[in-house]
């Protein structure tokens, strides 16, 4: 099968398009940029320059691809939005490259950005990231892999997001959120160990309670993070999970979200 392009989309001359794409109808893609095998382009929307969209991915009508950031010391300067593989973006997402900055906006492979959901400049998304309808990232988030976002949830310029969290849906996050944990209330806070999702992803029963002894101690032992985390360190085995916990704390520049002000 060959390419497979709509006479009333309209194709920069020096696009790369990969084998078996298709690009619907009044789509338009500009010059610079590179589009792998397999891609389906529905009607009606945008992959402007800069964008590296990956092989097998879905991009639905009204969705606007690589757009320039939305930032006002951006001055025209070439950068990127580079996509992996098997990523569907729905209707009227919006995702932006990048500042010169870093460069780069980066999102990994199998990711599900629904209806009206927004990737601002400089983000990094990791693999497997399911972001619901309507929530926005700001510039320089970074989300790790497997990170679910709820509908209507925005997400504050350079908060990070760990490995295996889950957000409920209408928060905001303005602090950072760690690894495997579930999270909801307003203002955000930790709600426990996301225990199904690490089930479900096979981790094993002993990492799972390694981390429930750790998040114990960090948001249920009336310790300051410092403390909690020396103790951890101290009292609980550094299965690789716990250790990704503890790179995540000493990492954070904006501080993690507070436990439950009830409990």
């Amino acid at each position: 099968m060959s390419i497979s392009i709509d006479p009333h989309a309209l194709v920069g001359s020096k696009a790369q398009l990969g084998e078996n794409v298709c690009v619907g109808a009044f789509s338009t893609i500009e010059d610079d940029v590179v589009i792998g095998e397999g891609t389906w382009i529905g009607p009606h929307a945008h992959i402007a320059n800069g964008t590296r969209l990956g092989r097998n991915c879905k991009v639905f009508p009204g969705a606007v691809v690589g757009g320039p950031p939305q930032d006002l010391k951006y001055d025209g300067e070439p950068t990127t939005l580079e996509i992996g593989n098997n990523v569907i973006i729905r209707e009227c997402v919006t995702l932006n490259r990048a500042t010169v900055e870093t460069g780069k906006t980066i999102i990994g492979n199998d990711c599900l950005f629904m209806a009206y959901t927004h990737v601002a400049h400089d983000c990094r998304v990791g693999n497997n990231v399911i972001i619901a309808n309507c929530a926005p990232l700001g510039g320089h988030v970074h989300l790790g892999d497997y990170v679910i976002i709820g509908g209507l949830t925005p997400v504050h310029q350079f908060v990070h997001i760990g490995d295996h969290a889950m957000v409920g849906g209408g928060f905001r996050v303005v602090k950072d959120v760690p690894p495997y944990i579930l999270c909801g209330q307003e203002p955000l806070c930790f709600e426990g160990l996301n225990v199904i999702g690490l089930k479900r992803r096979g981790f094993s029963a002993k990492s799972i309670e390694m981390l429930d002894k750790a998040y114990r101690l960090i948001y249920r032992s009336n310790l300051n993070v410092s403390q909690a985390v020396a103790r951890v360190k101290e009292e609980v085995e550094q299965v690789p999970e716990v250790k990704n916990v503890l790179d995540f704390i000493a990492g954070s520049k904006r501080g993690i979200l507070t436990g439950h002000p009830h409990r």
